[in-house]
């Protein structure tokens, strides 16, 4: 199983709204109410940017939520394996330095220290390639935390929630 270069990381690659709420809907729904205490993300030093293929981790005061997508329709959630004091170490790369950051991107960093009101799995339903593709989407007192399948990386949007996902509230 390919770890992304992080030690302990074991994805398990999920499919379908059904089969994330099964294995993972009750635990979601307990992070409500809890602080974002820690958010980290994966970057890449020589070019200055988000490396997304990697999870993206949420630390709620303790209880440590890694997202990650990969394909059109994979998503893994894991819970407290990833360390983020240790680099990840790319297996592929040349030289290929990356670091756990938890300042940025903006839209992420800056719900450090707010609670989550919600959670829900967001199903895409646009009429197109990504139809049925799951996103976490996260609501602090300022807005959606939408995490979702950029077609095989990870992609963050913060705001309102685009009409085409189909919403489904956990707890």
């Amino acid at each position: 199983m390919f770890d992304f270069g992080i030690a302990g990381y074991q994805p398990r690659w999920l499919n379908g709204k059904d089969e994330v709420a099964k294995h993972h809907g009750r635990r979601l729904s307990r992070l409500v109410g809890r602080e974002l205490t820690g958010p980290w993300v994966v970057w890449d030093t020589e070019s200055d940017e988000w490396f997304a293929d990697c999870p993206v981790v949420l630390d709620f005061a303790g209880e440590r939520l890694e997202v990650n997508h990969q394909k059109f329709d994979d998503l893994s959630i894991t819970w407290n394996s990833v360390e983020v004091t240790r680099p990840p170490v790319w297996p592929t790369s040349d030289g290929f330095r990356l670091v756990w950051r938890d300042d940025v991107p903006a839209v992420l960093a800056g719900r450090r220290g707010q609670r989550l009101e919600a959670v829900e799995l967001l199903e895409w339903a646009g009429g197109d390639l990504a139809d049925g593709a799951v996103a976490v989407g996260l609501r602090f007192p300022d807005g959606w935390l939408t995490l979702y399948n950029a077609l095989d990386e990870n992609g963050l949007a913060f705001g309102q929630l685009q009409p085409q996902y189909r919403r489904h509230r956990l707890g």
